[in-house]
């Protein structure tokens, strides 16, 4: 597993199959913020990070610019990754509630945070094109995590991404019966039980949007179903993958 996990992220650092994405997260790393000068910036494609037999999936959207393509971890580094590891840490996935940096400390139990695009896209915004072309990253990464009972999609994108994997793997046949949003939840058979959520972007927490209790909620519920998921639950997912 470890082994798998260590040429995956080879691979996605190594990647350079969107032109407009690499020149972004270079110009980016190259030109830098002025808080951030004195700082050399990762500028690559960031891979996932977290527990490697993680019962709960965590899928983001993509690298922010100054966050995790300055630090080289996913929701590392921006005000993003402050609010989502502080719940994760509240809820019991996070040994600490700071992210501020590769090697701060931080930990996750039980609990692994990906991306749907791998690297950072200007005004925060992928075509669905560099979606597409990053997703069998995704596709790889899931495959390696048969433990996992839960995901947890933020925002409609990674919901997206997620539903696009599954009916490719022949286990919905549909997207018209999945409708996104905040603590929406939907039982797949076959796949681990989908949890919709408002992505913690600063757009949406400055505004209300979403609350750090409305996130909490989300992986308390998580953490419940996790908890309460039968030991039959990845013997099923193996088979269906055969």
């Amino acid at each position: 597993m470890t082994g798998q996990l260590s040429i995956l992220e080879r691979d996605i650092t190594a990647c350079e199959l969107c032109p407009r994405l690499r020149d972004w997260c270079r110009e980016v790393a190259r030109v830098k913020r002025r808080a951030y000068l004195g700082q050399e910036y990762w500028g690559r494609p960031v891979p996932g990070f977290g527990d490697p037999h993680a019962r709960l999936f965590i899928l983001g959207l993509a690298p922010g610019a100054h966050g995790a393509n300055r630090t080289g971890r996913v929701f590392t580094g921006d005000s993003s990754g402050d609010f989502l590891y502080g719940v994760l840490h509240r809820a019991g996935f996070a040994n600490q509630p700071e992210s501020q940096h590769w090697g701060d400390g931080l930990q996750l139990k039980d609990a692994w945070v990906s991306a749907a695009v791998r690297c950072a896209p200007p005004a925060n915004k992928p075509t669905p094109r560099e979606v597409e072309t990053c997703r069998p990253f995704l596709e790889r990464e899931f495959a390696l995590f048969s433990r996992t009972s839960v995901c947890v999609a933020l925002g409609k994108l990674a919901f997206d991404n997620w539903l696009a994997i599954l009916r490719s793997r022949g286990l919905i046949g549909s997207r018209a019966a999945f409708t996104f949003g905040h603590g929406t939840e939907f039982e797949i058979p076959g796949s681990p039980h989908l949890i919709s959520s408002y992505h913690p972007s600063r757009q949406n927490t400055q505004t209300g949007r979403l609350t750090e209790e409305m996130l909490l909620q989300v992986f308390l519920r998580a953490r419940a179903l996790i908890d309460s998921a039968s030991p039959a639950t990845s013997k099923t997912r193996d088979r269906d993958k055969r």
